[in-house]
């Protein structure tokens, strides 16, 4: 990603010996020092109000054990949120700079990766996912199947540390992520706290391909790669929740976005080998598959059917070799497809289906006293039938392959995270994947900020759900909103013009769809 000249280079250097600015671009200095502070805070106040460990060994009987209970904690979660805001408005201002285009691809790159590096020594952060993906690493060493029993049949810190939520629940993850997990377990023993930064590190090679993949797949794609980098690499989503929470999601979707390039490319063979490793990691990732069969099929001879055919055939056997591997690999069957289920326990306002089930309950229970678990499963039923009329139709409007197929897949994955019967924060990550790289209107950015943002407060720092907290859901709504008002528009509350001083100029932007041809 070349970055534009902004500057006087200075004199000539040496050949071989590239300046800084052109390795790491010219980062806009107010964002990156006050998300560098978010990051910092947020490490801080996480040792007392993020997923702590039941007895941690380092603070629990230490003279800095006040910071887990009473006024330490509430200090420390009000630190944790205070980063959330920080680099929230972080984020923002690096989106005005990039929509204003006074920066480039490479200097919002070194900036999200300023603000990741604090968080990967962070305790989980607004989850306590990564205790389940160690405990079910550990599940397979003691000679147990994670995908038959929970973490609550070994008694243990491992076990101990995981939500109540999920102790006899299996693992409903695939066989590449059992065998990482069992990996990582093997590795550091009982020392939880090295695990779960081990777990982070080891989660990371799905950035990394995420990044890889991101400039090219933009431009094929038709958008900018400094938006595209902003919106999934520098989004606080990523930095707070995939990469703060350590969750599994960061993998799969680095491996996707890896697998859609490889394909466009040509290398068809890689890219379903490649995306079939994301399913085997999440399940969900196998929703790109059939639209990467199109891709390949675009590019063989005979007639539409014939081509869909033999495309078909070829990515099952690719796909059947692949996923044998992993799973006899990792030491384990095909038990992981019935735990696909397991989520589905799950019952919040997030999934479009059970919200509407539970709206409908609540309108008939003004009237009659029923339960709400009928009205929850017709509507599931109903978000189900939706979603497969319309994977159908995104995929059979992709039949010609080619850089729309990609795009079609992504907006089935955002489907899929936002249709099925339980949805959470981090599912949005599988489709924004892929649609972060296609042309973005400013209004839609302003969506993006919006939801963004909600995403990370609807649950609390130590992993507990603030769903039904309406009063702190309107309040974090409001400053959302805000949020997403001020990206386009600086100072929308007008309180440098009430102090007299001059309106803040704001970045330029266009009316419509725009594609931006430079890399930079």
């Amino acid at each position: 990603m070349p970055e534009p000249a902004t500057r006087d280079a200075g004199p000539a250097r040496a050949a071989g010996s590239p300046s800084w600015q052109s390795r790491f671009g010219s980062p806009p200095r107010r964002p990156i020092l006050l998300g560098l502070a978010a990051s910092l805070m947020m490490l801080v106040g996480g040792f007392g109000a993020g997923g702590v460990l039941v007895r941690d060994p380092l603070l629990t009987d230490s003279a800095l054990g006040f910071w887990r209970y009473g006024h330490g904690q509430e200090l420390a979660t009000a630190l944790v949120y205070g980063g959330v805001v920080l680099m929230a408005w972080a984020w923002i201002r690096l989106g005005r700079d990039v929509l204003a285009e006074r920066v480039g691809g490479r200097a919002v790159l070194t900036t999200a990766l300023v603000w990741t590096a604090p968080l990967l020594l962070s305790p989980p952060l607004f989850t306590r996912d990564v205790f389940s993906y160690l405990a079910q690493g550990r599940l397979p060493l003691v000679g147990l199947d994670p995908y038959a029993v929970g973490p609550g049949a070994m008694p243990g810190i491992f076990s101990e540390n995981v939500h109540y939520f999920w102790q006899d629940t299996p693992a409903p993850y695939g066989p590449l992520f059992i065998l990482l997990a069992k990996s990582v377990v093997g590795l550091v023993g009982d020392n939880i706290i090295v695990g779960v930064v081990l777990m982070r590190l080891a989660l990371l090679p799905g950035l990394a391909l995420l990044i890889w993949a991101l400039p090219e797949l933009t431009r094929r794609l038709g958008g900018r790669v400094p938006v595209a980098l902003w919106i999934a690499v520098a989004n606080p989503m990523m930095v707070i929740n995939m990469i703060g929470g350590g969750h599994n999601d960061l993998l799969a979707v680095g491996l996707l976005a890896a697998g859609s390039l490889v394909a466009l490319r040509g290398g068809h063979i890689g890219g379903i080998a490649l995306v079939t490793a994301a399913m085997a990691v999440k399940a969900s990732a196998g929703v790109a598959l059939p639209f990467l069969v199109l891709v390949w099929a675009a590019h063989m001879t005979g007639s539409r059917p014939v081509r869909i055919a033999k495309a078909g055939a070829a990515g099952i056997g690719v796909f059947a070799v692949v996923f044998a591997a992993c799973s006899l690999a990792a030491g384990v069957g095909l038990g992981w497809l019935p735990a696909l289920s397991a989520p589905s326990m799950i019952v919040n306002w997030m999934s479009i289906p059970t919200a509407v089930g539970q709206i409908g309950h609540g309108l008939v229970w003004l009237f009659v006293d029923v339960p709400q678990q009928p009205f929850i499963l017709v509507a599931r039923a109903v978000g189900v039938l939706v979603l497969v009329v319309l994977a159908c139709r995104q995929w059979w409007g992709a039949r010609d392959g080619g850089p729309d197929a990609i795009r079609r897949a992504g907006i089935v994955l955002v489907a899929v995270s936002v249709l099925s019967p339980a949805t959470l924060p981090w599912y949005l990550s599988w489709g924004m994947a892929l649609l972060a790289m296609t042309a973005w209107t400013p209004r839609g950015l302003q969506y993006v900020v919006f939801a963004s943002l909600m995403l990370i407060i609807v649950y609390h720092p130590n992993g507990e759900d603030a769903l039904y907290n309406w009063p702190y859901l309107i309040a974090c709504a409001l400053l959302a909103a805000l949020a997403a008002v001020s990206l386009v528009r600086p100072d929308p509350l007008r309180l440098r013009a009430r102090r007299g001083g001059r309106p803040t100029r704001g970045p330029r932007v266009e009316p419509g769809p725009r594609v931006e041809q430079r890399t930079g």
